[in-house]
């Protein structure tokens, strides 16, 4: 099964798919850490092209994951999805590999988010550069609703509580019941 990890910067899908990936097992595959494999400064550009680059590469890497165990769990993190057709292109990837696919919403109260944005920035525990207060709030105006069906995960909960949430959703998606 392939997930998509979406929702605004700073509203915890890397938390939570790490967490997720430990308990599914599953492999999580970040966008921020194939950017920065592929990209040194001074190539490094966060555009929508290096994006979506890299989103291709992580098609291509589930691709062969699957190809190597099809019921592997994976794990796209380190993209937002909040535009359609980020989220069209995995779709469209997962009808050519016949993948089950999910997709987890990260939601939070904006305060928590801008929170740990900056709490991040502070720290420097990040690998993309441009992932601040600005780009939550570009992100956030031009969001595009996700209208495919989706888990909503409140990550102002504790962790656990959204790990349980996602593994009993997930597990619905992978056994669907028959009518």
């Amino acid at each position: 099964m392939i997930v998509m990890m979406a929702g605004l910067p700073g509203v915890g899908k890397s938390t939570l798919s790490r967490a997720l990936a430990s308990r599914l097992p599953g492999a999580v595959l970040d966008k921020d850490e194939v950017r920065a494999a592929l990209f040194r400064p001074p190539y490094t550009e966060y555009s929508q092209q290096q994006d979506d680059f890299c989103q291709d590469i992580m098609l291509q890497t589930c691709g062969y994951l699957l190809a190597k165990n099809g019921k592997v769990n994976i794990l796209l993190d380190g993209r937002t999805f909040s535009r359609n057709y980020q989220r069209e292109r995995v779709l469209a990837f997962c009808r050519q590999v016949n993948a089950n696919w999910a997709v987890l919403e990260c939601v939070c109260a904006e305060q928590t988010a801008l929170k740990r944005l900056a709490d991040a920035t502070t720290q420097g525990a990040h690998l993309a550069a441009n992932r601040t207060v600005d780009l939550y709030l570009r992100i956030r105006d031009s969001w595009e609703p996700i209208e495919n069906p989706k888990l909503i995960v409140d990550t102002d909960q504790e962790l656990e509580v959204c790990v349980d949430q996602c593994l009993q959703y997930l597990t619905e998606q992978m056994n669907p019941t028959k009518p």
